[in-house]
C-alpha cells in the first residue's frame, strides 16, 4: 500500500499557510482534477479525493492542529471513522463559488454532537404603539402564549425521573448519522433522531400535562421598554423569552417584538423629520404672521411665515422633530404653506376683491419669464 503523501504537499502549501491560501489551492487544484473535466483519466479521481481529504483537515482548525503534531498518526485513528475519507459530494459549481466551509463542516459536526445543545426556537409578535410613543418611548406589557418549560415535570417529560432513559437509536445525542453515496462520492448526513425526535431521550411513563415533551403552551406576561425614535418595522430583541429547547437540554429562544407605530392627525414622517401642511390665508402671506400650534413634545411650535411668501413654500423648525435613535439630538419640523381660500365668499366681498384685481390677479406680462422664475424660485427655497 503506497504511503500517505504529506497533506501539505498534496495542495503545494508551505506548513505556514493562511486559511485563505489553502482555500485557494484547493478550488484551484481541484478544477483541474474534478472528475466531471476529466473523464477520460483514471487517477481523477483518486487525486481529487487526496485533495479534498488534505482540504477537510487542513480547514479545520482543530484536526489541523493535531495533523501539525502527530503527522498522519494522531491518537484515535482517522478522525474520519474507521472507514477513512469516503470523498465527498462537491460539483464544480461550488469550486467557482459556494460554500465550502458547510459542505466540509460536516465531517467533523459528529465529534461534538453528544454534547449538542439545542437552543429553542425563536418567537415573533408585532405590537402596535401610538405615534406619541416614538416622541417619548414607553414601558410595554405583553401577553403571549408559547412553549414554556412544563410547570407539572419541571422540563423532565415525566413526573418519575426513572422512567426516563437514555434513547438506544442515538446514544443520547439526539442526532444520526447515515452515509449517502452519490456516484462515485459519498458524503455524511447528519438529522434529528426519529426515535427520540432529537431529545436524547425515552420517556415511558409521559408526563399527563405536557406529554412527555417537557413543554407546554402556557401564556406568560413579557415587560419591554419601547426607545423613544422607534419607527415602525423595529424589531426588539427579548432574550430567552422564545419556546423552550426540547427535553430541558439548551437554551429557551428569543422573542422578537416588531413595532407598528400609529399615525398622527397631521404629521407625517421620514425618519426622526416630521412634516406637516399649515393653510395659511392670502393676506397672511402676503404680509406675514406667525402661527402658533400644539406640539408633540408638549411645547408649542411657533411658525414664523415672512412676508411675501408663496403657496409651496417650506419653512424647517431644526431640532423639533424625533429624537434620533442613539443620539440626544432631534430631526426637523418641515412646515409646507398651502393656500387657504374661502369656501364662500359673499356678493359685496367679491366686489371688493374685483376693485382690487389690479393687485390681486394675474399679470400677464411676461408670463414666460416670470414662470422660468417660479420654477427656480420653488426648486431652491427652503427658507429656515
Amino acid at each position: 500500500m503506497p504511503e500517505k503523501r504529506d497533506y501539505y504537499e498534496v495542495l503545494g502549501l508551505s506548513r505556514g499557510a493562511s486559511k485563505e491560501e489553502i482555500r485557494k489551492a484547493y478550488r484551484s487544484l481541484a478544477r483541474k482534477f474534478h472528475p466531471d473535466k476529466n473523464p477520460d483519466d483514471p487517477d481523477a479521481e483518486s487525486r481529487f479525493k487526496e485533495l479534498s481529504e488534505a482540504f477537510a483537515i487542513l480547514s479545520d482548525d482543530d484536526e489541523r492542529r493535531k495533523y501539525d503534531t502527530f503527522g498522519h498518526n494522531s491518537p484515535g485513528g482517522s478522525p474520519f471513522g474507521p472507514g477513512g475519507f469516503q470523498g465527498v459530494n462537491i460539483s464544480i459549481d461550488d469550486l467557482f463559488g459556494g460554500d465550502l466551509g458547510g459542505i466540509f463542516s460536516q465531517f467533523f459536526r459528529s465529534s461534538s454532537s453528544g454534547n449538542r445543545r439545542a437552543k429553542g426556537s425563536d418567537l415573533m409578535v408585532r405590537h402596535s404603539v401610538p405615534f406619541q410613543t416614538a416622541m417619548d418611548g414607553c414601558e410595554e406589557e405583553i401577553e403571549i402564549e408559547a412553549l414554556i418549560t412544563c410547570d407539572k415535570c419541571e422540563g423532565e417529560g415525566s413526573k418519575d425521573p426513572s422512567s426516563v432513559r437514555q434513547c438506544p437509536g442515538c446514544d443520547g445525542r439526539g442526532r444520526t448519522e447515515r452515509v449517502e453515496r452519490i456516484g462515485p462520492f459519498t458524503q455524511r448526513v447528519v438529522s434529528d433522531c426519529p426515535s427520540c425526535d432529537g431529545g436524547g431521550r425515552i420517556v415511558q411513563s409521559p408526563c399527563k400535562s405536557c406529554g412527555g415533551s417537557g413543554r407546554s403552551n402556557q401564556t406568560k406576561k413579557v415587560r419591554f421598554s419601547v426607545p423613544p425614535g422607534v419607527s415602525s418595522g423595529v424589531r426588539l430583541r427579548m432574550k430567552g423569552h422564545g419556546e423552550a429547547a426540547r427535553a430541558s437540554r439548551g437554551e429557551p429562544g428569543d422573542l422578537y417584538i416588531e413595532i407598528d407605530v400609529g399615525g398622527h392627525d397631521w404629521f407625517e414622517r421620514d425618519g426622526s423629520d416630521l412634516l406637516m401642511a399649515l393653510p395659511i390665508g392670502y393676506a397672511d402671506l402676503l404680509l406675514g404672521t406667525s402661527v402658533r400650534i400644539p406640539h408633540i413634545d408638549g411645547d408649542h411650535i411657533t411658525v414664523k411665515i415672512p412676508a411675501g411668501s408663496n403657496p409651496g413654500d417650506t419653512i424647517s423648525i431644526p431640532g423639533r422633530g424625533l429624537p434620533r435613535q442613539g443620539s440626544r439630538s432631534r430631526g426637523e419640523v418641515s412646515v409646507v404653506l398651502k393656500l387657504d381660500l374661502p369656501s364662500r365668499v359673499s356678493r359685496a366681498d367679491k366686489k371688493r376683491i374685483s376693485e382690487m384685481y389690479d393687485i390681486l390677479g394675474t399679470n400677464e406680462e411676461n408670463i414666460q419669464e416670470r414662470i422660468k422664475d417660479e420654477a427656480y424660485r420653488r426648486r431652491n427655497s427652503r427658507v429656515r
